[in-house]
């Protein structure tokens, strides 16, 4: 939905420059760019931009709309003037403990939590992944990231331990159409981001968290605790399923 909407922003800058989709140079998108910065959109928002826009271009390109790619050679522009933030490793804990173990909802919200910190997932990537993606006996899943890109993600014993006892306490509650998907909603549907997040918030503010708090955190605390007990640069890496390296070199700085 993001990128929809740098789409539809980029789309009506063109139309009130009069600028064809077809004429659109590479002077064009700079000066678009400025104009977001001068607006004050961050560093993040302009490099999100850039993402959507170059993406729409190698499409055009791909169906044979358009010979030349204006966007090439375009640098992205420097994001991380905020570092990421995480939890302490206390807060995360609470955060882990406070879905109950009692009912069906908990023991869902419990798995898709252990999971989580356990992998490092995105959201979009843990509300996707099915029973078929769990290896359980040797403790790993496949996942897909963005592009499409397959991983291979380890977990550890809690996680799969709260995996079980949503699969045979929890999971029968919610399968009502016999989905693949592993954490379903009431409904019998895999489960929403929007859903998750709320229920998120909700554990955090029963843990005491005063902290604002987003599904996202708990991707940078995986990150972040991994190398503050001595992980492998490139291991946190190839698990956050990031094609940069450089982009996984900030938490580096969130650990120092």
């Amino acid at each position: 939905s993001s990128y929809a909407t740098d789409l539809r922003r980029f789309g009506h800058h063109l139309a009130e420059k009069k600028i064809e989709l077809e004429s659109v140079e590479r002077l064009h998108i700079v000066r678009y760019f400025q104009s977001l910065r001068s607006a004050g959109i961050s560093a993040r928002s302009t490099a999100r931009a850039l993402a959507a826009i170059r993406g729409f271009f190698r499409f055009l390109i791909a169906e044979k709309h358009l010979q030349h790619d204006p966007t090439e050679n375009l640098e992205n522009p420097r994001v991380w003037t905020s570092l990421p933030k995480s939890l302490p490793p206390a807060d995360v804990e609470a955060l882990l403990r406070a879905p109950s173990r009692e009912t069906p909802d908990g023991l869902r919200d419990r798995a898709m939590l252990e999971l989580l910190y356990a992998t490092g997932l995105r959201v979009s990537e843990l509300i996707n992944v099915k029973i078929d993606d769990l290896v359980m006996d040797a403790g790993y899943l496949r996942t897909f990231g963005k592009g499409s890109k397959e991983r291979i993600v380890p977990f550890g014993d809690t996680a799969r331990e709260a995996i079980v006892e949503y699969s045979e306490k929890g999971r029968p509650h919610f399968d009502k159409h016999s989905d693949p998907h592993l954490f379903l909603s009431n409904r019998g549907r895999a489960m929403s981001r929007q859903s998750f997040w709320m229920k998120i918030v909700r554990h955090a503010r029963d843990a005491g968290i005063s902290a604002r708090i987003s599904p996202h955190m708990l991707r940078h605390s995986f990150a972040t605790h991994l190398l503050e007990n001595g992980a492998d640069l490139r291991s946190v890496q190839l698990m956050l399923g990031h094609s940069d390296i450089s982009t996984t070199q900030i938490y580096t700085h969130v650990s120092r």
